[in-house]
């Protein structure tokens, strides 16, 4: 009897090279209040069936420890959301903003969820 796949969750894969963070900066781009997400389907004719993740923060968010809140807080709402609402064959780059960190973490989810949706409507 033939296994059904259609239950696997996709794989995300974590974005770590800087010619790949500036390979999605030519795509496409989601702003709200608390973080922008970019967004960039891969070329060619494999573009793979995983999820590309890449987060950042400028000094502009903060010191060291309010941007690596950031990211942590940016992180676990891509874990909840990008499975769901990532397209395979994608890489996306989540940046930090100022309200980042403290912003409520319902709204936060609200906005990384609407970003996500409005990217993958284009």
């Amino acid at each position: 009897m033939a296994q059904d796949n259609t239950d696997k969750p996709i794989e995300v894969v974590r974005l770590a090279k800087r010619p790949q963070f500036l390979f999605v900066r030519g795509g496409r781009a989601e702003r709200r209040k608390s973080l922008v997400v970019q967004a960039r389907q891969r070329a060619g004719d494999t573009p793979g069936s995983h999820i590309g993740e890449g987060f950042t923060a400028t000094k502009k968010v903060g010191n060291a420890v309010t941007r690596n809140r950031a990211k942590r807080r940016l992180r676990e709402a891509a874990r909840l959301l990008l499975p769901r609402l990532g397209h395979p064959g994608t890489d996306y780059v989540f940046i930090a903003r100022d309200a980042t960190a403290d912003i409520a973490w319902r709204r936060l989810l609200d906005d990384m969820e609407s970003a996500l949706i409005s990217l993958a409507a284009n």
